[in-house]
């Protein structure tokens, strides 16, 4: 379906337009994305895996018939999109367990495995291969600035949670700060518009980029006042909220996400750690798991 996108900045209207950068929730499991390799003459571990970008030891892994730095002519290998391994799942093993056990975020495992519980094998991303698997972990914290003109109760936090109706458990990738329809919503930092107009479950959107690879997204917006393109200041209005898309909670709020570019995609980050301490209250029970 056509994408709308709002043209004006101190009005609403709205013209059809497709963005500059379609938001995508969620790729592909790595694992479903492996390419076939056959071996031919002259080539060696090496000399493929820089083909493909890759770490030699990556190869090996997905490879056992690969030893040392010779490549039997012939034979076809698998070739994964990133660095990384897979993992047999211990019984009963979440992506928090994982999480701690290679030291790589809860959220990065669940994204790059394709937004699902994990199965008997998954994919973790990576090039630690000996002693302690722990990678070095992003943990910015920097926000100047709040999506709502003042502090506004969580109404869902980021994370996993349980739909009451049906019981089965989701992935929350922002958190959902409850406000009355047609309040101001405000660029949380500097950057630009890469994205304004409507965009499946999220209804209205706005995707705002800050440079270092990073996004913050204001969704289920009644009105967007930002066009593409746009260069915003800390605290300029981006548009009203309201209750486009597929909203998970009935309150009134914002749908507001941090994410961060990886090599699969945007992968979501914890939104409260990049607020300043107090700024939101959350509510007196939560489903978050």
């Amino acid at each position: 379906s056509a994408i709308a996108v709002l043209i004006a900045s101190l009005s609403i209207a709205t013209l059809p337009a497709v963005s500059q950068e379609k938001p995508v929730s969620c790729p592909p499991p790595a694992l479903s994305r492996l390419r076939q390799h056959k071996i031919v003459r002259g080539e060696t571990i090496t000399s493929i895996a820089q083909q493909y970008n890759l770490l030699p030891e990556t190869l090996t892994q997905f490879n056992p018939i690969l030893q040392g730095d010779a490549a039997p002519v012939g034979k076809t290998i698998l070739i994964p999109p990133l660095n990384g391994r897979r993992v047999t799942v211990p019984h009963g093993a979440t992506w928090q367990d994982l999480s701690q056990a290679y030291g790589v975020r809860a959220d990065v495992l669940f994204e790059i495995n394709g937004c699902q519980l994990p199965g008997k094998i998954v994919f973790i991303p990576g090039i630690a291969w000996n002693g302690s698997p722990r990678s070095r972990q992003d943990n910015y914290t920097g926000l100047p600035g709040y999506p709502l003109p003042s502090p506004a109760p969580i109404g869902l936090k980021y994370g996993w949670q349980v739909n009451p109706a049906t019981q089965k458990s989701y992935f929350h990738s922002g958190i959902d700060l409850l406000a009355a329809p047609g309040t101001a919503v405000l660029a949380a930092a500097a950057g630009q518009v890469v994205f304004a107009g409507q965009e499946g479950t999220y209804g209205y959107l706005v995707i705002l980029a800050h440079g270092n690879k990073r996004q913050t997204r204001y969704a289920h917006l009644s009105g967007i006042q930002v066009k593409l393109g746009q260069s915003v200041a800390v605290g300029e209005q981006l548009g009203l909220t309201g209750t486009t898309g597929q909203p998970d909670i009935p309150q009134p709020h914002l749908h507001f996400e941090i994410r961060y570019q990886l090599p699969v995609g945007w992968v979501a980050q914890d939104p409260e750690i990049n607020l300043s301490p107090g700024s939101g209250a959350s509510p007196p029970q939560s489903n978050q798991l």
